[in-house]
């Protein structure tokens, strides 16, 4: 951090000198060098940031080159004037205490006889030591975060590294506002957190905020809630923390067994085009112990609804075991597949079935004992199994398997609510429009869509204390029929026109527009469903 002019008045090599603020006292601009000179054309040399010592021969002429001077002075941006008073400037003149004070520029009088090169060597020796700290500081913080990508350390430690090393409090919260990790310092967790949504959204994007995510795909953003640390240093920290965590989420992966490494290294072989053979794929996957004569495959995604659970080691074991119970229930059904981890607690399965055998039949028997095999793991609350389109080739069962993850995430959501006996499996036809946007809700495009649409309406909520969302929410529920709303609102229809008049104006649209109307219902539904994020976990 730079000295300032006050700083520098307070060495005691400056105070020796009985220093005197003869005018435009703004002391607070950083001194970034000391330089010595009685030219009056010094300004010529000068890149800004620079204290300057003299001993006022360039102020002994007429009133307009000294005006001339301090002015050049000003304008190449030096931190201040300090003139030593003796034979050639006795005392200060008045026209320099006018011009300094209308330019802003301090002037600083010593009135006794000082070495300026003791100045010179004080203030360098404490902006080099700065300049060493600074390059120090830099080094600690590569080697820290490159150490935490190296063990590919856990979000919650790099974003409690971030806040070890700024002293302040460091949020990370993803496209919707939603705190994924964050470490508070000198205040409390409930107290940073406390409307944490409208503290974000109001939010200046200033260095205080970074981005997370590879440049064309955001995800998230790290924030530093103090005002009390430098700037250089907090945007530097906040910076190569997120590019850790960047790093973090693009290799980060379950570890289990070699037996499961090389399922799953072949299942994502198959997924992203690495395996382009069917009969390469099949032969591993021979090798593997999947059936590959006379088969047909299916993609199956088991997808489970957990307790909370804050352990990092407990979530871990909970997904080995939700694993290890798919393996136990494929045994029992005596059916062979080839599974792999996926995102969370989610396994994913090719499934081989017998081209003879009745595939409902088949996917009855086998879903019925992974799902009652899952049930028992600890934690487990709830177990929906997604199945793809059947295929005979073990490729193109692969990459359906994105479809069958769909597929469950949406079934989960939809059973959370479902008064009736809960299906074996589900099929793309058994999901609805809400549950599917349920699935995406996570998806950065997803949530920069919503945010897009609606932003401009939350702030004027937020800023003005009103509720035109809900207003929205209720026109796009009755299919813009204004005489139901009115009654449903209890309020005038000229009340209600007013108020449709302000959400056209606030997010520039045409409600009576079809596709303005679904793009907003969209919006408000990705929005309902991400405030209910945590609908896949019982607490």
């Amino acid at each position: 951090m730079l000295l300032s002019v006050a700083d520098v008045l307070t060495m005691p090599v400056v105070r020796a000198g009985e220093p005197e603020v003869v005018g435009a006292a703004a002391l607070d601009r950083p001194v970034r060098w000391v330089h010595v000179s009685d030219l009056p054309d010094v300004a010529e040399l000068l890149v800004g940031g620079e204290l300057m010592l003299t001993t006022g021969l360039a102020l002994t002429g007429s009133d307009e080159s000294t005006v001339a001077y301090l002015n050049s002075l000003a304008s190449a941006g030096v931190a201040g004037l300090v003139i030593e008073l003796g034979a050639a400037v006795p005392q200060v003149p008045p026209i320099v205490t006018e011009t300094s004070d209308a330019l802003g520029l301090p002037v600083i009088a010593l009135h006794r006889v000082t070495r300026f090169v003791e100045i010179t060597e004080a203030v360098h020796r404490v902006i080099v030591a700065d300049q060493y700290a600074e390059l120090e500081f830099a080094r600690t913080v590569h080697e820290t975060f490159t150490e935490l990508s190296v063990r590919r350390a856990a979000l919650a430690e790099i974003v409690e590294t971030a806040a070890d090393m700024l002293d302040s409090s460091v949020v990370l919260e993803d496209l919707a506002h939603r705190v994924l990790a964050m470490t508070a310092r000198h205040t409390s967790t409930s107290a940073i957190l406390q409307d944490w949504e409208t503290t974000s959204r109001l939010l200046p994007q200033g260095w205080d905020v970074v981005q997370v995510g590879p440049h064309t795909q955001r995800w998230g953003r790290l924030i530093l809630r103090s005002s009390r640390v430098a700037t250089p240093r907090a945007r530097m920290v906040l910076e190569r923390a997120a590019q850790t965590l960047t790093l973090h989420r693009m290799i980060e992966k379950d570890r289990f067994g070699l037996y499961r490494q090389a399922q799953t290294g072949l299942i994502d072989d198959m997924v992203n085009g690495r395996v382009l053979d069917e009969r390469d794929a099949q032969a591993r996957a021979a090798a593997l112990g999947l059936l590959t004569r006379r088969v047909q495959y299916v993609p199956l995604a088991i997808d489970v609804a957990v307790l909370a659970e804050s352990d990092q080691v407990a979530r871990q074991r909970r997904s080995a075991g939700v694993l290890d119970a798919v393996t136990h229930g494929l045994g029992l059904s005596k059916a062979t597949a080839l599974t792999a981890p996926g995102h969370g607690d989610r396994v994913a399965m090719l499934l081989a079935i017998a081209r003879s055998a009745d595939l409902d039949d088949t996917l009855r028997t086998v879903c019925s004992a992974i799902i009652a095999e899952v049930r028992r793991v600890d934690g487990v609350r709830r177990a929906v199994i997604g199945v793809g389109a059947q295929a005979g080739s073990l490729l193109d069962t692969a990459r359906e398997l994105a479809h069958a993850a769909h597929i469950a995430e949406v079934a989960l959501s939809l059973e959370s609510s479902a008064s009736d006996r809960p299906r074996l499996f589900y099929r793309s036809g058994d999901i609805r429009l809400r549950g599917l946007l349920s699935l995406i809700r996570d998806e950065p495009g997803v949530q920069s869509f919503a945010e897009t649409e609606l932003s401009a309406l939350l702030r004027y909520d937020i800023r003005h204390a009103t509720d035109l969302t809900r207003t929205l929410r209720q026109f796009l529920d009755v299919a813009g029929n204004k005489t139901e709303l009115a009654k449903r609102l209890n309020i005038s229809r000229p009340t209600l026109y007013d108020r449709l008049a302000r959400i056209e104006r606030i997010l520039d649209v045409d409600l009576e527009d079809g596709e303005s109307r679904t793009s907003l219902h969209t919006a408000l539904l990705i929005r309902d469903l991400t405030a209910d994020s945590n609908s896949r976990t019982d607490k």
